[in-house]
């Protein structure tokens, strides 16, 4: 029988087999379960969780016990885990992130850490420096997130916005500008927009105006806005579709959301840009109304 094949991200075709153990295909499927079933694992397997979504190429190439060391578990607490997700061993689930290795081309991180150090022996810290590792840095993130991002989440993201009579939108402090914008681009193609803004405390009282008819688009990032968070979940309840917009699959919007994307914006010295956030939703609206 021959092996199934997918795309990768650059559309290329990739041999890709299931994993003896029934576990998933890919790191892709392995990150979606881990977010459905993040809440009820334990503390230690959490912490494993969390350490190979945000370092899959150790995952790969490491041995088991400097991957154990650096993700402060023990090598037991590894096969644990391999096997919570339907692996025989650690072995097995290893080879996916290997997998996705040779089929990647160089990760975001990776691109932003080749930058800091090319730029690390740089002793000018004007202005023009400056502007250059912001637009360095927003480079890779906007490469990375054509790279990451699937048709098939964008048309269902445009399908839900299409079929919505009015668009909630929800977003505070940082990602608060992209809603904004969005409530004034989706204005200018003539889409009835609300900004669930929170002015006067008043964000309970928006929100009541969901319908199932409607839509939210919700924004937030770690730290994760409460509020944001909470708008969602009274959303899910009333039925009403979500489109989310993040940064990593165990961020508490994934479960809620009908359609969620993942961005991971570029960040120069701890200072957090929205360029790539930004691409993203003036493409939603842009495909929106260009297809009615």
């Amino acid at each position: 029988m021959p092996k199934r094949k997918s795309l990768t991200s650059s559309g290329t075709r990739a041999r890709r087999t299931t994993p003896a153990g029934g576990g998933p295909a890919d790191v892709v499927g392995l990150n979606r379960e881990i977010s459905a079933r993040y809440p009820t694992l334990s503390k230690r397997l959490r912490q494993i969780a969390e350490f190979a979504l945000k370092h899959p190429n150790e995952i790969a190439i490491e041995s088991i016990a400097v991957i154990a060391q650096h993700a402060g578990v023990q090598p037991s607490a590894l096969i644990r885990f391999a096997k919570a997700f339907g692996f025989e061993g650690f072995s097995d689930l290893q080879r996916i992130f290997q997998q996705r290795l040779r089929e990647s081309r160089p990760s975001y991180s990776e691109r932003i850490a080749a930058m800091r150090e090319e730029l690390h022996g740089q002793s000018d810290h004007g202005p023009q420096a400056i502007l250059t590792r912001f637009a360095e840095a927003n480079i890779a993130a906007l490469q990375h997130l054509c790279e990451e991002t699937k048709a098939s989440d964008l048309d269902r993201a445009v399908q839900i916005l299409r079929k919505a009579e009015t668009i909630y939108l929800v977003a505070q402090r940082r990602s608060f500008p992209l809603a904004a914008y969005l409530y004034y681009a989706l204005s200018k193609i003539g889409r009835r927009a609300n900004l669930i803004d929170a002015i006067g405390g008043m964000d309970q009282e928006q929100r009541l105006l969901m319908e199932p008819r409607d839509a939210l688009v919700a924004i937030t990032y770690a730290d994760y806005t409460p509020r944001v968070v909470e708008t969602v979940a009274f959303a899910a309840q009333r039925k009403v579709p979500v489109v989310g917009i993040t940064d990593q699959p165990l961020s508490p919007l994934t479960a809620q959301c009908d359609v969620v994307f993942y961005v991971e914006d570029a960040a120069v010295h701890d200072f957090r840009s929205l360029g790539a956030s930004m691409c993203l939703a003036q493409s939603l609206v842009v495909a929106l109304g260009a297809t009615g």
